[in-house]
């Protein structure tokens, strides 16, 4: 130590040069840092969701949940799999070991339960996921109509908006029920077409769903082909055939029932803000990637630009997460 104490006294350039490096490296590293409230934790959870519209749990857990269960037993790097069956829908989560990197089981995952040949009919693709790690950045709630379908309309715009900008990829809206649609039968409808409650549910279900039309073989490529039927709005569900006669006559949806969109009654979620309905917009960042200064900074610019240009409505800040920050910093 004291030989490279007498090195530098000695050598007072190659003292100044190593103060400059250390400075400029300080530097740069100082900018390329992402602030962020909690340090990131290493993911350690995989998921496998499934959809099979109409299927009992009893179904699910039978014919989609042992079967991806069963192809994962012998993966190298899973420590527990845990699964949940409900109707129409099944779910397996996949813990991986401490040592293990979830994104390399994920391949695994994959191509295990791809190679799965006997999944029941009308199944939709398996999604396999990593869980992703996000921290909550801001939040604003829209408000100022009391229409609930204007705000929603409105957010989903603010949403697009702050999707494009650069630097945002997590942003969520909350403050509304579900939405859901309602074919309500009409008995006397019904019996003059002599049809019944099963016959139109299913062919609701067999209308309204995406299909997988198999694969087509080029000399350089090769071409999935899917049928996308599926529609999210009452307008589209309403010319739906439901019944066929020899003569080419047809039955439409419409003719025998109501068809309508409706907020979800069984989960009546609402948000207000100073006593008037509103719709709040959740902005979060990973990690990662993202810093949360510079997202909250693009958010607040956004926040004043939109009350520049409304006269109805009005964006208010609820919560930001980067004052904390900005003084723990």
């Amino acid at each position: 130590m004291r030989g490279i104490i007498n090195y530098f006294i000695k050598n007072s350039f190659a003292a100044n040069a190593l103060m400059i490096g250390l400075l400029i490296i300080g530097i740069v590293s100082g900018l390329q840092m992402k602030s962020t409230f909690f340090p990131e934790i290493p993911n350690r959870l995989i998921f496998v969701q499934t959809v099979l519209p109409g299927a009992s749990p009893e179904e699910i857990e039978e014919g989609i949940i042992n079967k991806i269960e069963e192809k994962l037993k012998g993966i190298t790097g899973i420590e527990r799999i845990t699964s949940v069956s409900n109707e129409n829908a099944g779910a397996v989560t996949i813990e991986v070991k401490q040592k293990a990197d979830a994104y390399t089981v994920i391949e695994d995952v994959k191509n295990a339960v791809n190679s799965i040949p006997s999944f029941p009919a009308g199944m939709e693709p398996a999604k396999v996921f990593v869980n992703e790690n996000v921290g909550f950045a801001i939040s604003f709630a829209i408000s100022g109509a009391e229409n609930l379908q204007k705000l929603k309309a409105v957010a989903r715009n603010v949403e697009d908006d702050l999707l494009a900008m650069d630097g945002i990829s997590k942003v969520s809206l909350s403050g509304f029920p579900e939405e859901e649609i309602v074919v309500e039968c009409r008995e006397r409808d019904l019996r003059a077409y002599q049809l019944t409650f099963s016959e139109i549910s299913s062919a609701v279900r067999a209308a309204n769903i995406d299909i997988t039309g198999g694969r087509v073989k080029g000399n350089k490529e090769e071409i999935l082909l899917r049928a996308r039927q599926k529609e999210y709005y009452a307008n589209d569900l309403r010319n739906i055939i439901v019944k066929k006669d020899a003569d080419g006559g047809k039955v439409l949806l419409h003719q025998v029932a109501d068809v309508k969109d409706q907020w979800a009654e069984d989960n009546p979620s609402r948000s207000f803000l100073n006593g008037e309905p509103s719709v709040v917009i959740t902005v979060n960042n990973t990690p990662k990637t993202e810093d949360m200064i510079t997202i909250t900074d693009l958010v607040n610019n956004y926040v004043d630009e939109f009350n520049a240009d409304q006269t109805e409505l009005k964006a208010t800040i609820v919560r930001d997460g980067s004052i904390l920050l900005r003084q723990r910093i």
